[in-house]
This record gives C-alpha cells, structure tokens and sequence, in this order.
C-alpha cells in the first residue's frame, strides 16, 4: 500500500500543477475577451456617452473606430511582452500582461462621459484601450505556451484548443451582461451607469487571476531551455516565413471572431432587430465556442489538424454568403440567432487546433515571441478593424451583405497559409 501510494502521489501533483497552470493562463485570456466583448457590445451606449455627434452613425463609427485603433499597438505589446517571456519566463509575463489589463479597465470603468469632462473623455477611453491593447499583445502567446509546455505530449492539442475555449467563455459571460443590462433597463439607465457595470465586474475578477498566477510554477520547459538574447530579431530576420504562416492560418477565425462581436450593432443599425436579441445570439455564439472547441482539440489527437481546418474554411466559404442572404431575406432574432450559431460552429471547429499548430511553428526559444507577434498581427490587420471594415464596406456597395464578402477572402487567405504549414513546414 505504501509503494502504490508513493508513486500515486507525484502522479497526483503533476496533475494537479498542469490544471493550476491552465486555469492561471485561461482566466485572464478570459478576462481579456471579456473586456472586448463588453466594449464591442457595448459600442452603441458608449458611442452616445463618449463620442456624441449629430450623426448617431458618425458616433458609432467613432466608437468602432477606437475599438480598432487600439489594436494597433497589440503588435507592440506582442513585441515587448513576447520577447520579455521567451528571455525572463512565461510566468513572469503573463503577471505583467494582466496588471496592465487591470489598469485599463479601472480607467473605462470611471471615466466620466463627455458631458462631464469634454474632450478628455474620449482620450482617456482612447488611452485605456491603448494600455489594454498593449496587455493584450502578450497574452495570447504566453498563456498557450505556458499551458502547452506544462501539457503532456498526448494532451497538448486538448489543452491549447481551451485557449480559445476561454475566449467564448469570455464572450458568454460578456454576453450575459448585455442581455441583461438591456432587457432589464431602460435607455437612460444604460447611459448613466448601466454600461458600466461589466467593466467593475471585470476588476473584481482581474485580481483572482493576478493571485493564481503569481503562486503558480514557471513552465517546466523554459527552465529546461536556453533563452535567446534577442527573440524578436530572430523572429525578424530569419523566421519571416513562419511569422506569415502563422498570421495567415489566423486570419479567418479572427475575421470571424470580431464579425461576431459586431452582430449586435449589425442587428439593431442595419436589420432593425432589438439590440438584446443580438446579445442573446451571441451568448449562443460563445456557449457553441466554449463547449465545442475542447471536443474538437480532443480529436485533433487522432485526426490531422490541417485537414479540419481545410475543410472548416471550405464550408465557411461556401455557406456565409447563403447565411447572409437569407438573415436580411427574413430579419428577425430567430434568424440572426441561426446564422450566428452557425459562424460560431464552423469557427470552432477552425479555432480547437489553431493554437497548438501556431505553436509547433516556432522553436521555444522564440514561441511567445513568434506567436504573440504573429496573432496580434492578423488581429490587428483582420480582426480589430472588422467591424469599421464591415460598417465602411456596407456604406461604400450599399449592400447589406457586405460582411460576407470580407469573410470570405479571409477564409481564402488562411486556405493559402494551411497549405504553404502542410506542403512546406510538414505540419499536419
């Protein structure tokens, strides 16, 4: 009894340490998709408090737009941050990444609005989304290499598909807030305090996630590794082609991802369907995306990672412009329910291998770097900017189908990319 005890035991502690590792990586990429769920979701309210104009549309376009602005410096972030993990440690970041997204929230949250304070009220919304922005630009990469270096070779898909299992857990509980908040009160309570009720939610689960990360151990293959002195140059100068693989296999999900947020603000602007129902097909959305995702990260075990994303892409191509189609055909929240579920489907089926695969593209010495760089890329470039890109396109054809058509070239692009990982970096 003793000796079966003694060897149960440590097996018991890895365990035990693997899933404090996931959870401390996982709940502040949670907080962070909560924060820009809840802005995006948000954008019409804080568009009114923020950005008032005569216009409601030139309000809501400069909402968006500083939603999209501060994604410019995620690659920076991703810079700082990315370089920082691959020389001083994945914990060591992933600390700091969080108290910067602490800070920027305590800001969003009690900022007065520009009846109160003028012009310094949309600078300082401008400025906390910059220093989310910037926190943002290292998470990703340290909190999937941090998960995936404490994983089991076997469990290692399993354990990054939760990566981005975390962030539709971030997109129900942000989406739970705005069904809510906008069912349960009226407009004038939304725009004195409503709106901001999510974002002190958020600095009360911040620090739960600061806690855990600082108890929890380094990740055991950084210690075992030799850091690089200068991960970024390396990442620069001689993995230029790893860093366009890595953004091109990201470009349809994160497209996707931010089409999904704007949903809301599309139904209510352009279908004329009640805001709340847009929150309730988003909630769908992220429930579809937090509970299929891990399943879909299982089976990539036994099954080709390539392959599933192939096939998501093809399907994705095939069927979102019918699905467009059909919701302005027959507007309703029934039907914007459907469409949503059905991009949240076929997106987490894309999504469960993409953070592993991301990860085998860089050696250790240079993956947070490398992955940090090259997701906060394609975020910037194809995601942040998606809902200015799918208002500016809807304006410029007149076309309320507009989104379809950016959604399928960026399926199209990550097509390209999975194909350059298979045949030319052999990844399956």
């Amino acid at each position: 009894m003793s000796a079966l005890s003694s060897t149960a035991t440590p097996a018991a502690e890895q365990g035990k340490s693997i899933w404090k590792a996931v959870f401390a990586a996982l709940i502040g990429n949670t907080l962070e998709w909560f924060d820009l769920s809840v802005y995006a979701y948000f954008a019409l309210t804080i568009s009114k408090v923020f950005f008032p104009a005569s216009d409601p549309a030139v309000s809501l376009f400069m909402a968006f737009a500083t939603f999209g602005i501060s994604f410019l410096i995620r690659p920076l972030g991703a810079a700082v941050l990315g370089s920082y993990a691959d020389r001083q440690g994945r914990k060591k970041a992933l600390t700091l990444s969080i108290m910067l997204m602490l800070a920027g929230t305590a800001m969003i949250a009690i900022m007065p609005g520009y009846a109160a304070i003028g012009i310094v009220a949309p600078i300082g919304i401008l400025l906390a989304r910059l220093l989310q922005g910037f926190s943002a630009g290292g998470e990703f990469g340290s909190s999937t290499a941090f998960m995936m270096e404490h994983a089991p070779q076997k469990t290692r898909n399993f354990v990054a598909s939760l990566q981005f299992a975390s962030q539709g857990f971030g997109v129900v509980i942000a989406s739970l807030f705005g069904y809510f908040l906008t069912t349960g009160l009226n407009d004038q309570q939304m725009l004195d305090w409503g709106w901001r009720v999510p974002f002190f939610f958020g600095l009360i689960l911040g620090p739960v996630g600061l806690y855990i990360r600082n108890t929890v151990d380094e990740s055991p293959a950084f210690k075992e590794s030799e850091p690089g002195s200068r991960p970024l140059r390396e990442v620069l100068v001689s993995q230029k082609t790893l860093l366009l693989v890595a953004m091109g296999v990201l470009i349809v999900s994160t497209a996707s991802n931010f089409m999904i947020k704007y949903m809301p603000s599309y139904a209510s602007t352009t279908l004329n369907i009640p805001q709340s129902s847009g929150f309730l097909a988003t909630l769908t959305g992220g429930l579809i995306l937090t509970l299929v995702t891990p399943v879909v990260g299982y089976i990539t075990g036994y099954v080709s990672r390539i392959k599933i994303m192939l096939w998501a892409s093809i399907i994705y191509i095939l069927a979102i412009f019918p699905a467009f189609f059909w919701l302005n055909k027959v507007p309703s929240a029934t039907s914007l329910l459907l469409v949503v579920s059905m991009m949240a489907l076929i997106k987490a089926v894309y999504f469960a291998p993409l953070a592993a695969l991301m990860a085998d593209v860089f050696p250790i010495q240079t993956r947070v770097t490398g992955m940090s760089l090259s997701y906060n890329l394609s975020v910037t470039i194809f995601g942040g900017f998606a809902p200015v890109i799918a208002t500016g396109l809807i304006a410029l054809t007149g076309s309320q189908l507009a989104p379809s058509f950016y959604l399928i070239g960026a399926a199209a692009l990550s097509i390209t990319a999975l194909l350059v990982a298979s045949r030319k970096l052999k990844l399956v």
